[in-house]
Protein backbone atom coordinates (compact mmCIF):
# COMPACT_ATOMS: atom_id res chain seq x y z
CA UNK A 1 0.00 0.00 0.00
CA UNK A 2 2.64 2.13 0.97
CA UNK A 3 4.24 1.94 -2.76
CA UNK A 4 0.79 3.09 -4.11
CA UNK A 5 0.82 6.04 -1.65
CA UNK A 6 4.58 6.56 -2.54
CA UNK A 7 3.93 6.66 -6.56
CA UNK A 8 1.04 8.93 -6.30
CA UNK A 9 3.11 11.78 -4.12
CA UNK A 10 5.81 11.19 -6.85
CA UNK A 11 3.16 11.73 -9.74
CA UNK A 12 1.50 14.70 -7.75
CA UNK A 13 4.75 16.39 -7.40
CA UNK A 14 6.06 15.88 -11.05
CA UNK A 15 1.96 17.17 -12.29
CA UNK A 16 2.62 20.40 -10.19
CA UNK A 17 5.97 20.58 -11.69
CA UNK A 18 4.98 20.39 -15.08
CA UNK A 19 1.44 21.32 -15.63
CA UNK A 20 -0.32 24.24 -15.50
CA UNK A 21 -4.14 23.53 -14.35
CA UNK A 22 -6.53 23.78 -15.90
CA UNK A 23 -5.26 21.40 -18.38
CA UNK A 24 -6.33 18.63 -21.22
CA UNK A 25 -4.88 15.62 -19.77
CA UNK A 26 -4.64 12.30 -21.26
CA UNK A 27 -5.18 9.17 -19.98
CA UNK A 28 -4.14 5.65 -21.26
CA UNK A 29 -5.14 2.38 -19.87
CA UNK A 30 -5.46 -1.44 -21.30
CA UNK A 31 -8.10 -3.75 -20.18
CA UNK A 32 -8.73 -6.62 -20.70
CA UNK A 33 -11.75 -7.26 -23.31
CA UNK A 34 -12.78 -10.64 -21.46
CA UNK A 35 -16.03 -8.76 -19.32
CA UNK A 36 -17.16 -4.93 -19.08
CA UNK A 37 -13.85 -3.66 -18.19
CA UNK A 38 -14.04 -0.83 -20.94
CA UNK A 39 -17.49 0.07 -20.02
CA UNK A 40 -16.26 0.25 -15.94
CA UNK A 41 -13.62 2.62 -17.73
CA UNK A 42 -15.91 4.64 -19.76
CA UNK A 43 -18.78 4.70 -16.22
CA UNK A 44 -15.68 6.23 -14.39
CA UNK A 45 -15.38 9.18 -16.70
CA UNK A 46 -19.18 9.49 -17.79
CA UNK A 47 -20.65 13.04 -17.95
CA UNK A 48 -17.26 14.33 -17.53
CA UNK A 49 -17.10 16.21 -20.92
CA UNK A 50 -14.29 13.68 -21.69
CA UNK A 51 -12.86 12.20 -25.40
CA UNK A 52 -12.71 8.12 -25.00
CA UNK A 53 -11.14 6.50 -27.71
CA UNK A 54 -11.05 2.37 -27.91
CA UNK A 55 -8.80 0.70 -30.27
CA UNK A 56 -8.36 -3.86 -29.66
CA UNK A 57 -5.15 -4.85 -29.85
CA UNK A 58 -4.35 -7.76 -32.71
CA UNK A 59 -5.30 -10.66 -31.17
CA UNK A 60 -8.55 -8.79 -29.52
CA UNK A 61 -7.62 -10.02 -25.78
CA UNK A 62 -6.88 -6.33 -25.24
CA UNK A 63 -8.46 -2.85 -25.06
CA UNK A 64 -6.56 0.49 -25.08
CA UNK A 65 -8.29 3.25 -23.66
CA UNK A 66 -8.00 6.85 -24.01
CA UNK A 67 -9.33 9.49 -22.67
CA UNK A 68 -8.58 13.12 -22.36
CA UNK A 69 -10.20 15.37 -19.84
CA UNK A 70 -9.97 18.95 -18.91
CA UNK A 71 -8.87 18.78 -14.97
CA UNK A 72 -8.73 21.27 -12.83
CA UNK A 73 -5.81 20.01 -10.41
CA UNK A 74 -3.04 17.05 -10.10
CA UNK A 75 -5.56 15.83 -6.79
CA UNK A 76 -8.31 15.41 -9.97
CA UNK A 77 -5.92 13.49 -11.72
CA UNK A 78 -4.66 11.35 -8.92
CA UNK A 79 -8.66 10.63 -7.69
CA UNK A 80 -9.30 9.28 -11.58
CA UNK A 81 -5.85 7.25 -11.12
CA UNK A 82 -7.83 5.87 -7.94
CA UNK A 83 -10.88 5.34 -9.05
CA UNK A 84 -9.66 3.43 -12.19
CA UNK A 85 -7.42 1.32 -10.32
CA UNK A 86 -10.19 -1.00 -9.21
CA UNK A 87 -11.30 -2.42 -12.00
CA UNK A 88 -9.88 -5.77 -12.67
CA UNK A 89 -6.96 -6.33 -14.74
CA UNK A 90 -6.45 -3.01 -16.07
CA UNK A 91 -2.88 -1.39 -16.55
CA UNK A 92 -2.28 2.35 -16.27
CA UNK A 93 0.65 3.74 -18.56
Amino acid sequence: MSNKNEFYSKLKIQLEDTTKFPADYLYKFIVPSTENQVAEVEAIFNNTGAVINTKKSKTGKYVSVSIILKIKSSDEVIAYYKKAENIKGIISL
